[in-house]
């Protein structure tokens, strides 16, 4: 599965969303939106520039037919400026899971 994301960020931003929309690669290598509508568990791991990693639970957007899910900063998340990295664990109710591949955001310093 792959991932399209787009977000500005900056240091100790609080109720930023990271909306991704999940993509499901084809036989031919092209890709197609995933319906993530079975998903039971939604895990957003962040990276961050320092190469630390921590997991926050994300939510559906709608009723996932549309592949995205999404997650809202709270107060500790965005703790430092540089490049982070993102992926979305999704597993189903069959339990069978699925990784996204990693995208990167930059989070920008205040003055």
């Amino acid at each position: 599965m792959s991932m399209a994301f787009l977000e500005e960020a900056h240091v100790n931003d609080i109720g930023t969303i990271f909306r991704v929309t999940i993509y499901d690669t084809t036989s031919t290598g092209g890709s197609v939106i995933a319906d993530v509508s079975d998903a039971s568990t939604i895990t957003f791991t962040f990276r961050r520039p320092d190469g630390t990693t921590f997991n926050k639970t994300g939510s559906l957007t709608s009723d996932g037919t549309n592949g995205k899910v999404q997650y809202t900063t709270i107060d500790g998340d965005l703790n430092g400026a540089g490049t982070w990295g993102l992926q979305v664990l999704i597993v189903t109710s069959a339990g069978l899971s699925h990784n996204t591949s990693v995208g990167t955001f930059r989070v920008f310093e205040n003055i």
